[in-house]
């Protein structure tokens, strides 16, 4: 997530495993062709702290395909401490470029607001990054998700000052939900709340005192899921 000398060279520490959903297996179709997914944005996409297994996308895709979704394991551009600067740079520099997918999340804003970056910049970013994620994805505004920023401000390390971290993550929201409903991307997933209920359940946050867990990430999951399964059966 955030660029901080004391995480920047860390390797991901074991985590509690994420607790298995209650899951219905009967009401979605078999696809006829694997899915095909890829995941945009930093730290929070790559779960930093948590094993790879416990991610949001990785436990988006074994959700997923436990609705009989043949979905393949997601391909992935994100990076510890990336602003959407950083995430726009990498796109044009990896092998997944002129590829397209059935489906892309995109999350990403966080080190834009940890760095104090102008919301100006952050909007213009944004709007360009995910009109590459409607290219990525085919072309079909429908087959992108935007999740929000998380709320960092509640975590251990923000040591308190979630009074003045809190309204700044809302105001770079209200940025990427406009500029979401500009480029008539629908599916626009609010994890922000799920993520400040770490303020009173310390199991929602990794060892770092910083990420989330896998617990955290599995909700963060639960909230998305339906929008694309809902997708992903039309396809």
């Amino acid at each position: 997530m955030i660029a901080i000398t004391t995480l920047a060279g860390c390797t991901k520490k074991a985590a509690v495993s994420a607790p298995v959903a209650a899951i219905d297996t009967t009401t979605t179709k078999p696809m006829t062709t694997p899915a095909t997914y890829l995941a945009l944005g930093d730290s929070y996409t790559i779960g930093q702290s948590v094993p790879q297994a416990e991610s949001f996308p990785y436990q988006l895709v074994n959700l997923l395909n436990s609705f009989m979704l043949d979905v393949q394991p997601p391909d992935i551009i994100a990076i510890t401490g990336w602003t959407t600067d950083d995430l726009i740079n990498a796109i044009s520099r990896s092998t997944f470029k002129d590829k397209q997918y059935d489906f892309v999340t995109l999350l990403i804003g966080v080190n834009d607001q940890y760095q104090n970056q102008s919301k100006d910049n952050y909007r213009t970013k944004f709007a360009q990054v995910l009109q590459t994620a409607i290219k990525f994805a085919k072309g079909d505004s429908s087959r992108v998700f935007v999740l929000s920023i998380p709320d960092w401000g509640v975590t251990p390390f923000a040591g308190g000052r979630d009074s003045i971290i809190g309204p700044d993550i809302d105001q770079f929201n209200a940025i990427n939900r406009e500029e979401t409903a500009k480029a008539h991307v629908k599916n626009y997933i609010d994890i922000t709340a799920i993520s400040r209920l770490a303020a009173a359940d310390l199991s929602l946050i990794a060892p770092d005192g910083l990420h989330p867990s896998g617990k955290m990430y599995l909700q963060w999951v639960q909230a998305l899921e339906p929008s694309v399964k809902a997708r992903l059966g039309e396809k």
